[in-house]
């Protein structure tokens, strides 16, 4: 099966082909043990710096702002530019933000170091679905992009179990700055063996103009809404209520706790494959299944909540299985927005659709923190605290899937053919 889209192309093109994918996703696992990693720290940078349940929140949602706000630019870099050079940039910019949080001595610095490291990421995930987008056929982009997004959650043991107990036994700078150090090494590989060739790369259509024909299409309008009501929920739990969530609110000790989130990462790895096959085979059942995949995910948190007690282990595990979900979810988006938009516009229509679920994730982030603030007045965590927080979702889900429902409508209506796919009408 060929990873070009020159059927024909000589083995030692494949081979580069696969050679640089598997370096995109070592740089995205990478990025993903960066974003995460006060994931399972929260308790502990909130004792390092003396702060609130709110201001925790911050530490993440400045991260994510950030993120957000530069798909948009980082979409039209990488029309311009291509891959290697901004995921170049992306590496080495993760890196210096590491650094800085290792040796913040306030949360003020600690904020800036999240905030740069926002900046960083940004260029990862766009940068990788660029080469997808250019290099795999249109029949196996759909499974390429949820291999990438499985394969990349690997991050997310690695930041919650070998980085925690890193901290635990050298402390936060020495663990911090060997994150830096390994986010270097990853930046210093994208530059010799990432090549982006045969793409649209140079491409100088006016910015105005390419982003107001990215959001012109119907396709990404609906691509837009799935990733925001796709990715909150599972975003705010692996990026930092998910842990004391599970160790103060439901009474877990660590280790239990970090084997939850292993259970998150394997759900992935089960259920991104399939996502991706049914998406790339069943082009026209993607918005049933995503807004299928978004109640299965409310339905666990209702559970969960109205249990009367703690809730038992294995509901426990029902609730990470159905956070893993919200992945392999938002990544029909891309694919949505893969087959609406031309490859000179590609990554700027992307950057667009990948923002949102990052704006969706940062309110609900936001949200629960001030929500658990309030209740304690400082920065207790409790159950009863949590039971009420975690319901500032169902707003979020509830207006995401009416967005998405209304641009579906859209779509269909306007008879919109996925051109290059061939596949009819998608979404």
């Amino acid at each position: 099966m060929s990873l070009s889209t020159t059927p024909t192309a000589p083995w030692r093109q494949r081979i580069g082909v696969l050679a640089v994918w598997l370096v995109g996703v070592v740089a995205y696992v990478v990025s993903i043990v960066n974003r995460t990693s006060l994931s399972a720290l929260g308790l502990e940078a909130a004792d390092r710096f003396a702060i609130t349940a709110a201001t925790l929140s911050l530490l993440a949602v400045v991260q994510l702002a950030i993120y957000g706000a530069l798909q948009l630019p980082v979409g039209l870099l990488l029309d311009r530019f291509g891959a290697r050079t901004v995921l170049t940039v992306g590496m080495f910019v993760m890196a210096a933000a590491q650094v800085l949080l290792a040796v913040a001595p306030s949360v003020g610095l600690a904020i800036a170091a999240r905030l740069l490291m926002g900046a960083g990421e940004a260029a990862i995930f766009p940068g990788l679905l660029r080469v997808i987008g250019m290099r795999f056929p249109r029949r196996l982009a759909p499974t390429a992009v949820q291999v990438t997004g499985l394969l990349g959650q690997f991050g997310q043991i690695i930041s919650v179990v070998p980085l925690a107990a890193l901290v635990g036994l050298s402390g936060w700078t020495s663990a911090f700055l060997a994150v830096a150090a390994v986010t270097a090494l990853v930046g210093v590989l994208v530059v010799v063996v990432v090549h982006e060739r045969g793409s649209a790369a140079g491409a100088r259509e006016p910015i105005g103009r390419s982003v107001r024909a990215a959001w012109r299409a119907a396709g990404t309008r609906l691509a837009f809404w799935v990733h925001f009501v796709t990715s909150l929920s599972g975003n705010a739990f692996a990026i930092l209520w998910g842990f004391p969530f599970l160790v103060a609110g439901q009474g877990l000790d660590a280790a239990t706790a970090g084997g939850l989130f292993t259970v998150y990462v394997v759900g992935g790895i089960v259920f991104g494959p399939l996502v991706g096959a049914v998406s790339g085979r069943f082009p026209r059942a993607r918005t049933a299944l995503v807004m299928a995949l978004v109640a299965a995910q409310a339905a666990s948190w209702a559970a969960v909540l109205v249990f009367p007690d703690r809730a038992p282990l294995p509901l426990l595990v029902v609730l990470a299985i159905a956070m893993c979900v919200g992945g392999p979810a938002s990544m029909i988006a891309f694919d949505i927005v893969r087959d609406h938009n031309p490859p000179e516009r590609l990554s700027t229509a992307t950057g667009v659709v990948n923002g949102a679920g990052f704006l969706s994730s940062i309110l609900v982030i936001l949200a629960i923190g001030a929500v658990l603030t309030l209740q304690a007045g400082g920065g207790e965590f409790s159950l009863a605290a949590f039971r009420l927080a975690e319901l500032v979702q169902v707003p979020f889900w509830a207006i995401g899937l009416l967005l998405v429902m209304r641009a579906h409508r859209q779509v269909t209506s306007r008879g919109i053919v996925a051109s290059r796919a061939g596949v009819g009408v998608v979404g």
